[in-house]
């Protein structure tokens, strides 16, 4: 019935907001919002109607949840970076539908799923940062996944995004992007050294590591990338733990994925933090290779080996 029609994974600095003020550091990521507005081209020239994303700064410590409020509006400050975000409005709408539809195919995959239709709950800035670049005439629907998953398996993730594609091609009416919004490498600078780092990688094994996946992106080695997600996102210190990477992989397929990402925004250091914009063409797949549920099928009893 509907279709995945785009996938990517996408920055959420917030010295995006700051590059759009007067001062010093107005117009230094033109560059990321320049990809995030290009984006959303794609998505409106593909008929895209509802953009789901996978959200870094979403924490949750049970289930995963979709925030999938009929409307979303507001005046956000950033608790984490308020000298960064302050103030900044948003306004778009939900589509409840679809979140239940997720959710509903989530639970049936065995991934326990919960969506909000019904709440006072707004995006985090990972969800907020790229709608104000990719929507802001308010021309799409917003779903807001949580993937700052701090008890969760990777591979509940992926089966998670799996489920999510499945939902729509099942059951959808409509055409859906999912935006993993999250950065590489994820080491912010020690406190008292930002300025420092604002556009630089916290250390070269980092850059170094980060530009290595980016080359396997750009190669389809998708295989390989999959096999060392889990490590990379502990020893890279991937952001999020890098659930919103293992969410958006299972939508394309996992390791039967077979297409090279499209850079759109090329990596670039921000506070530390190792950061892109880049496409993943979707393409036919069967889904096999996708893992299947971890948690659900798990002895509960036993000793866990990590919440990755």
């Amino acid at each position: 019935m509907g279709e995945l029609a785009l996938a990517a994974k996408i920055t959420h600095v917030p010295s995006m907001y700051l590059s759009e003020l007067d001062g010093p550091q107005k117009g230094f990521r033109q560059a990321a919002i320049d990809g995030h507005k290009e984006i959303g081209r794609r998505c409106r020239e593909l008929g895209v109607d509802t953009l789901v994303v996978f959200d870094t700064h979403w924490l949750v410590n049970a289930s995963y949840h979709i925030n999938c409020a009929p409307e979303f509006a507001g005046n956000y400050t950033s608790n984490e970076l308020p000298h960064f975000i302050s103030n900044m409005p948003f306004e778009f709408s939900g589509n409840p539908r679809l979140g239940q539809l997720i959710a509903e195919e989530c639970q049936a995959q065995g991934v326990e799923t919960l969506a909000h239709d019904q709440t006072s709950l707004d995006p985090e800035y990972g969800t907020l940062v790229p709608m104000r670049y990719m929507n802001e005439d308010q021309h799409f629907k917003v779903v807001s996944i949580s993937a700052m998953c701090m008890a969760h398996y990777l591979n509940d993730s992926a089966r998670l995004g799996w489920a999510l594609r499945q939902a729509v091609e099942k059951h959808y009416d409509g055409k859906v992007a999912v935006l993993a919004s999250g950065s590489l490498s994820h080491r912010f600078a020690q406190n008292g050294q930002a300025p420092g780092f604002a556009t630089k990688v916290w250390s070269p094994f980092l850059e170094r590591l980060d530009q290595d996946v980016v080359r396997m992106w750009e190669a389809a080695e998708w295989k390989d990338f999959c096999e060392m997600l889990p490590e990379y996102a502990v020893k890279g210190h991937g952001e999020g733990f890098m659930h919103d990477t293992a969410m958006l992989l299972g939508c394309l397929g996992w390791s039967e994925y077979d297409q090279p990402a499209e850079v759109v925004t090329p990596y670039f250091g921000s506070s530390g933090t190792g950061q892109i914009n880049a496409i993943f063409p979707v393409s036919p797949v069967s889904g096999e290779q996708v893992p299947g549920p971890q948690a659900s099928v798990s002895d509960a009893s036993a000793a866990s080996g990590g919440r990755l």
